[in-house]
């Protein structure tokens, strides 16, 4: 018999910020430190891309979904058009996060503080733009739905009556 310790996101972020970061950031491009994933980067500041996965994790944390879909939602910022309104935002957020001590706001070890920077933006255009893209940006990915029990449209499938409305065991 096998034992797995299961990792918490607390032990991961804790892991992570002694070895280093979650993400490796390249001339063009974020990736995951273990190279499970990649993303190209065409218009803004790699470090900006990463501010922004972490930025996501941040807001709509779950600690069963991988970077790489939080990556997936905020690429559609990577635009000429979205340059430097994001920039600015980031360069805003990372104000903050200096204003409070730190490096920076990736630089930010414990989530803790990350979330009290990003509380204090919350009025800020930029957060509720980001906020908001991520609702779809983030939970309109058919990948991430089975980790939340979400089968997706019931019309193709003869919709819900017939599959599982009526089986609920707690009435």
């Amino acid at each position: 018999m096998s034992y797995v310790k299961s990792l918490t996101r607390r032990d991961l972020l804790k892991t992570s910020v002694a070895a280093g970061s979650l993400l490796v950031i390249g001339g063009g491009f974020v990736a995951a430190s273990n190279a499970a994933w990649a993303l190209e980067v065409t218009h803004l500041k790699s470090s900006t891309m990463a501010t922004l996965i972490q930025m996501a994790r941040d807001i709509y944390p779950h600690d069963n979904i991988a970077d790489e879909f939080y990556a997936a939602a905020v690429k559609g910022y990577d635009t000429a058009d979205s340059k430097g309104p994001v920039e600015e935002g980031i360069a805003a957020l990372n104000a903050a996060a200096t204003g409070r001590g730190h490096a920076s706001y990736l630089a930010t070890g414990w989530e803790r503080d990350r979330v009290d920077i990003l509380r204090s933006m919350e009025s800020s255009p930029f957060f509720q733009q980001i906020r908001g893209g991520l609702i779809t940006g983030l939970y309109n990915q058919k990948a991430v739905w089975p980790v939340f029990g979400y089968e997706g449209e019931s019309f193709s499938k003869g919709g819900y009556i017939d599959r599982g409305f009526n089986d609920i065991k707690w009435v």
